[in-house]
């Protein structure tokens, strides 16, 4: 079994093999099988518990050179084998990891843009977490990894990585308490805005989708409303249910900059658009000059998240505030 008394230094499948899930393309992954992978004194070698697909991992363009990668980083263990010379982790601990993480000190990293150090990227599992097994090294074990409690779930524990991310979002949305916010596209990453914008302080919430299947799930997720843009104007409807205004905070969250532009067009003077996703890369977005200046509209992004917004989320999801998984 992958289990092993905790405290103990090792316990590792009696399987050789390690079925790992590789990208060669959109159309072509595919389970192989690779050699268990081995640790040095300062790594700890990780059995999957449960693992998630990012939606940037289904993304061709973004992938610089999808030739056997080995996919997953949404991911809840069991510490199998430890080093030597680690001793925060040992075996049998459940835990999340972080598969990028920061470093403390550079000019991104001091200036609070953890996430845009080159480093930040440069961290990665061995080989990934879609995977029998994967690899931690010392940054990941010092930085960003985190005992879950039994209270947790795997497949609540998964959302960790991810909204940890919409954390990371809401933080630079610039919500006021009672704010109207709109969320557009109700997939995944959307839900999560939707479902923690709350906690930053928001009154209305309004989810925005044509897939009549996630707005049901938005209002499973306690929204105010959840619209349909193709039974009536998006803003007509918003304005409709907030006495007569547009969002103070529309978030994004469909990677297509023709969005953004019908992102921009919900919200109120003097609010926020977040981009929550990217767009394709040369894909133009044009404002009016005028509107850009005198609506006084702030425009933030986030790319990922850092140890901090981990460590809050998962506070979040200990206390109960959170709940990824409604009935």
């Amino acid at each position: 079994c992958r289990c092993g008394k905790k405290g103990s230094r090792t316990t590792v499948s009696q399987e050789h093999t390690n079925h790992v899930g590789v990208y060669y393309g959109p159309e072509d992954i595919r389970v192989e099988t690779r050699p268990i992978p081995t640790i040095r004194e300062d790594e700890a070698l990780i059995a999957t518990s449960s693992t998630a697909l990012c939606a940037g991992e289904a993304m061709p363009w973004y992938h610089k050179d999808p030739q056997g990668k080995v996919l997953g980083h949404e991911v809840v263990g069991t510490a199998s084998r430890v080093g030597e010379k680690v001793t925060n982790l040992h075996v049998g601990d459940r835990i999340f990891t972080h598969h990028h993480v920061a470093r403390l000190i550079s000019h991104q990293a001091l200036r609070g843009h953890y996430t845009i150090d080159p480093y930040y990227k440069s961290v990665h599992f061995n080989p990934g977490a879609m995977a029998d097994y994967f690899v931690i090294g010392p940054p990941q074990i010092h930085g960003d990894t985190f005992i879950i409690p039994d209270s947790i779930s795997d497949d609540a524990a998964v959302t960790i990585e991810p909204w940890s991310c919409v954390v990371s979002g809401l933080k630079v949305c610039g919500i006021q308490p009672g704010d109207t916010v709109v969320v557009i596209g109700a997939g995944f990453m959307g839900l999560g805005f939707a479902a923690l914008a709350p906690l930053f302080g928001a009154g209305r919430v309004i989810v925005s989708d044509f897939n009549p299947w996630r707005r049901r799930k938005a209002l499973e997720f306690g929204v105010t409303a959840a619209i349909d843009p193709a039974a009536q104007d998006s803003a007509a409807q918003i304005r409709a249910l907030n006495e007569g205004l547009l969002a103070d905070v529309v978030v994004a969250a469909v990677p297509n900059a023709a969005v953004f532009s019908e992102a921009r067009r919900l919200v109120e003077p003097g609010g926020t658009l977040h981009l929550a996703a990217p767009g394709h890369p040369g894909a133009q977005w044009a404002q009016d000059a005028a509107e850009a200046y005198f609506d006084e509209v702030t425009v933030t992004s986030r790319y990922s998240s850092d140890h901090r917004d981990v460590y809050q989320y998962l506070r979040w999801l200990k206390a109960q505030r959170i709940n990824p998984l409604p009935a």
